[in-house]
């Protein structure tokens, strides 16, 4: 006699652990083979620049000799307000620092972890106007050394092609947080008879936050379209971008370099990576686009923008008509962003008040579980129907253990009918829920009011907390774990098992021989917060720790003075006597899910009979 297969808890722990294996072993062999990849692209890319360099040392009819460089003097220019610091070089016209000066980076090797907050600094930004001359020599203004002068509050520099020919960037503070320039050119249809001019910008950006592995997930590409119309992000690189790009950012965590276009980038390419060799970088970004080479001249005029991401400044930023410029999406708030801008008004009155943030934050949970408390009402009462409901359920299936499964299953349908229970009520309140968890997923790591705000053992309430670390990487554990251990997350989990230990106590086991058991899967959630959460932001546990925490009062509060199961089950019974009892919508529904499978059953059993009466014949 075959015997029925039955679910075994133990093959699926065995199974999960096979899988959490094969995934590692997959990552670590993965990342071996792309730090063996990356490393030589670096040692070709740097032989092709040795050769490069060489060529246009040797080339005598190049407009441009490197060897020049050693003999101009280079300086750095500085630009200064009260909120940032610029020093552009003369050589390449480039900006070699830039300083905000009221903010503060991360320092893991000082008693205080702070130092002066660089978005750019030894020379991690290269920005580059590039041509061809008549010969066919490339012209970089990388290159170039250009000599400074002042036209009222503009910095001129100028750089000289040949004794008539010339290429000016003009630079000039702006606001707050910007700098404008202005690549404008001289002559130059006597230097090249192209039409376009290739803009290049490479940025390393800096590691600024505690979490880095966090500031590297949320540090990527942003760009406005089609004069600020659209917007979209990139996480690996777009190619020959059809649309009109108004700016592109490098965004990090809670800052963003952005070059902005006067007339718009177009043909633009973008390509990204993940730094690994150096610990002081997070990921690197080049950008190229097109310059316009109109009557023979560049005349074209950009903007720097070095902002913290704070909401309200970002929405300050408008075009000349008046409309915003969609800085503010740069803040990576996602598809609930009106809920995300709702906790941050919340977060910002309280704030008046002088409340600590990690007090805020549990004024704000108390806020969001009022709200939700009637949404956990009715879960709670469905599972309480489902428990008061469960011996009639064993007592169908011991009735029906022999029958067909689709008539068991009619049979269990017609109880949930007859005493007024729907299996899914419990189940659709939580899907609401959705949303609330998401935004705040999206909300405490993206806030900057938060950043550098202590609480309790937490240093930063938007990086993770540490209550011990260690500097030996373990391979696997390392990635997918950390090195340091979040006693928020801990206490989190634990209390996330006490929650679902109660919750789950109106959850009946599995019906069907095989089928999982749900609550076993949900045991499994604290076991894996552990690893998603050690090492996000130690705000979000902290909520997540008060809100389970007001969960398990709720549940106690409903139980014991909100419900009488008594009265409960005494209901549920008296509906069994009501006549003419109209089916639900999903009642109905399953209903003619059930007949049809019923029917095509009937069929299948036919289309047997058929063909062992055929055999026979």
């Amino acid at each position: 006699m075959q015997q029925e297969s039955k679910f075994d808890k133990n093959q699926l722990i065995g199974f999960i652990l096979i899988g959490i294996i094969l995934i590692g072993f997959l990552v670590y062999s993965n990342n071996q083979q792309k730090q063996a990849i990356d490393e030589a692209q670096k040692s070709e890319q740097q032989q092709i620049k040795s050769e490069n360099i060489s060529q246009n040392t040797n080339d005598k009819s190049a407009p441009v000799k490197l060897d020049s460089l050693a003999q101009a003097k280079v300086e750095l220019l500085p630009f200064s307000n009260d909120e940032i610091e610029v020093k552009v070089s003369t050589q390449g016209a480039q900006l070699r620092e830039v300083r905000l000066k009221k903010w503060t980076a991360y320092d893991k090797d000082t008693t205080i972890h702070k130092k002066p907050l660089y978005l750019v600094n030894n020379e991690n930004t290269d920005f580059n106007i590039s041509f061809k001359d008549k010969a066919g020599k490339i012209i970089n203004t990388r290159d170039l050394v250009f000599t400074p002068s002042t036209e009222g509050n503009v910095t001129v520099l100028t750089a000289n092609l040949d004794n008539t020919s010339f290429i000016q960037f003009r630079y000039a503070l702006k606001g707050k947080y910007s700098l404008d320039f202005q690549v404008v050119s001289k002559g130059l249809s006597k230097i090249t008879s192209q039409q376009d001019a290739e803009l290049y910008w490479n940025q390393n950006a800096i590691a600024l936050e505690k979490g880095k592995s966090q500031e590297t997930t949320y540090t990527e590409f942003r760009y406005s379209l089609n004069d600020y119309s659209q917007t979209d992000y990139d996480t690996n690189g777009f190619t020959e971008d059809k649309d009109k790009i108004d700016w592109i950012s490098v965004k990090q965590q809670f800052f963003a370099t952005i070059l902005e276009a006067q007339n718009g980038f177009y043909k633009s390419k973008g390509t990204q990576e993940a730094e690994r060799d150096n610990p002081d970088y997070l990921k690197n970004f080049t950008f190229t686009s097109i310059v316009p080479i109109q009557q023979g001249e560049i005349n074209q005029k950009y903007t720097w923008n070095f902002l913290p991401l704070d909401y309200d400044l970002l929405k300050s930023y408008k075009a000349d008509n008046g409309d915003s410029k969609q800085f503010s999406y740069n803040i990576p708030f996602g598809w609930m962003k009106w809920l995300c801008i709702f906790y941050l008004w919340i977060y910002e009155f309280l704030s008046k008040f002088g409340i600590a943030a990690g007090w805020i934050i549990f004024l704000m949970t108390i806020v969001v579980k009022l709200v939700t408390s009637p949404i956990m009402y009715k879960q709670y009462i469905q599972g309480a129907k489902m428990r008061i409901l469960k011996p009639e359920i064993d007592e169908l299936n011991e009735k029906h253990k022999n029958s067909d499964p689709i008539k068991k299953q009619q049979a269990t349908m017609e109880l949930y009918r007859k005493v007024g229970v729907n299996p899914l009520a419990g189940c659709l309140p939580a899907l609401i829920q959705i949303p609330i968890f998401y935004s705040l997923f999206r909300f405490f790591p993206n806030n900057i009011a938060l950043r550098g705000q202590s609480f309790l053992w937490a240093d930063d309430l938007t990086a993770y907390d540490s209550i011990y670390e260690w500097t030996t990487h373990i391979p696997i554990l390392s990635s997918i774990y950390g090195n340091h251990i979040s006693l928020f997350t801990i206490l989190y989990c634990l209390v996330l098992l006490i929650y679902t230990k109660m919750s789950t106590s109106t959850m009946q086991a599995p019906t069907q021989e095989g089928m999982p058991d749900m609550r076993f899967m949900m045991y499994l959630m604290p076991v894996m917060f552990i690893f998603w959460l050690n090492s996000y932001a130690s705000g979000l546990s902290w909520y997540y720790l008060v809100s389970n925490a007001i969960n398990i009062l709720l549940i106690l509060l409903i139980k014991n003075f909100m419900i009488n199961e008594e009265k409960l089950h005494a209901k549920m019974q008296e509906n069994k006597t009501k006549p003419g009892k109209k089916k639900s919508k999903w009642q109905q529904k399953m209903q003619s899910m059930l007949e049809q499978a019923q029917e095509q059953q009937k069929q299948i059993q036919e289309q047997k009979m058929n063909q062992n009466k055929n055999k026979k014949k």
